[in-house]
């Protein structure tokens, strides 16, 4: 039986961009639970949160495009943050098979109460604006090839 090579570069755990990206996003996420715990929020609920403050009044269709997850998903979250005040969930007069989502009062509200978390994000990662800016860019970029057909 032959033994594999344990002198593989590309096989090693700390090579793979896959593992980078993944225990960095574990990392983030950790800096954010606390932020986050102080709005009553989780991170999934924070991002739905983010797409709404930039445009309310939106479909269930669009968050999910958006926020590049399945519609299905995203209605036991749409669920919690309605139970908690922060949205209202009606169907379209026109089409009862679309939802639409709108802030109330006390979900615009949180907008401003999260209005710090960008500000410690960048100093929780010790580097530039300048910095984090590009290194957004690129995985973005990155993410937009590997949806690419």
């Amino acid at each position: 039986m032959a033994r594999p090579d344990p002198t593989c570069e590309a096989l090693k755990l700390d090579n793979q961009l896959c593992f980078a990206l993944y225990s960095t996003s574990l990392q983030m996420t950790k800096v954010y639970k606390p932020l986050l715990q102080a709005l009553g929020l989780t991170y999934p609920q924070y991002i739905a949160m983010l797409v709404l403050w930039e445009g309310d009044g939106i479909t269930v269709g669009e968050i999910s495009a958006r926020m590049l997850t399945d519609p299905g998903s995203l209605t036991p979250l749409l669920k919690r943050l309605e139970a908690e005040g922060l949205i209202t969930r009606t169907r379209s007069q026109a089409d009862e098979r679309v939802v639409q989502l709108r802030l109330t009062d006390k979900g615009r509200e949180l907008r401003r109460q999260a209005e710090s978390i960008p500000g410690c994000i960048l100093a929780s990662s010790r580097l530039t604006l300048e910095k984090l800016q590009r290194l957004q860019q690129e995985l973005v970029e990155l993410r937009e090839q590997l949806q690419a057909p």
